[in-house]
């Protein structure tokens, strides 16, 4: 008696609750983060998008720089280029954690001086951000928001037409000057030189638990450390990390190829991208080169 009185007193409420459960569901379903072009796409959804949206493969994981560096078309490695803009190792946990890609055979893991940075700035778009209660609307408010109003606009002019956002990840032709790089190499330091390994500890901890995913899975595991423009200083705490890193992959008897100090600067974009024209080829070749001599992961 007391629980219909309380549906009946509150029925609008309810009703509208559950209007509103369902519409995030449906919503959630149609995923327009993905499935849409009106929409911002990250460069997760970049990567499933150029592979026909497989979810499964060999990778090559990293950010921006294995973006910039490794070129899949042109290796014989045949490596899924899993390269995500402020990409950290506490991504890819996320990622194998939430069964959002299926890692086969090999997984290369390309570092570089941010890949292990925790209070690196990140894309909140990734999916591994996202709470499993928070409503999906709420989750990328300020995208639907962009599209929202792209619409409105474009309806006042009587046009159902967008633009459609931009699919491909960000490659890094030509060099820059002198005083970019002198600029950037400052804005790095400010926001990172004091830094020690308290800071990694996050990306130390994934590290440890790709390294146990990999073994459970009988993935063979080679990690590369990415070129850094060695015309310029190694931010400070590069060396300790180094140490730290090398040391528990060492323990794992994990294969490391340390290619941060081995390219002209030429070969550059800016300080951490290597140029496409010059420098990628060079790089995808050596890689390609170090994989073969290791020989074929074992499928057992």
């Amino acid at each position: 008696m007391k629980a219909a009185t309380f549906l009946k007193k509150n029925s609008f409420v309810l009703g509208l609750l559950l209007a509103i459960v369902v519409s995030d569901l449906l919503i959630s379903w149609w995923n327009p983060m993905v499935s849409t072009r009106r929409f911002y796409k990250n460069d997760f959804t970049k990567t499933l998008y150029h592979h026909s949206w497989s979810h499964s493969g060999p990778v090559f994981f990293g950010n921006s720089s294995v973006t910039g560096a490794y070129i899949e078309e042109k290796s014989d490695a045949h490596l899924i280029e899993m390269g995500l803009s402020y990409g950290k190792l506490t991504d890819l946990k996320g990622i194998l954690e939430r069964n959002l890609y299926q890692v086969q055979d090999e997984l290369v893991i390309g570092i570089d001086v941010h890949t292990m940075l925790d209070a690196l700035e990140t894309d909140p778009t990734y999916p591994w951000f996202k709470p499993w209660y928070q409503p999906y609307v709420y989750t990328y408010r300020d995208y639907f928001r962009d599209s929202g109003e792209e619409f409105a606009r474009n309806l006042a002019k009587g046009s159902l037409a967008y633009e459609p956002r931009w699919i491909d990840k960000e490659l890094y032709p030509g060099r820059k000057d002198d005083e970019f790089l002198k600029t950037k190499w400052a804005d790095y330091d400010k926001r990172f030189g004091s830094m020690t390994l308290k800071d990694f500890k996050d990306n130390l901890a994934a590290l440890q638990w790709m390294i146990r995913y990999a073994n459970e899975h009988k993935l063979s595991v080679r990690v590369i450390w990415m070129p850094w423009n060695k015309g310029y200083a190694d931010p400070p705490y590069v060396a300790s990390l180094k140490q730290e890193v090398n040391n528990q992959l060492k323990a794992a008897d994990i294969p490391v190829l340390d290619l941060m100090h081995t390219y002209d600067p030429r070969y550059f974009h800016d300080l951490v991208h290597l140029n496409r024209e010059e420098g990628a080829p060079l790089f995808t070749k050596e890689v390609d080169t170090w994989l073969k001599s290791l020989g074929k992961p074992s499928k057992s």
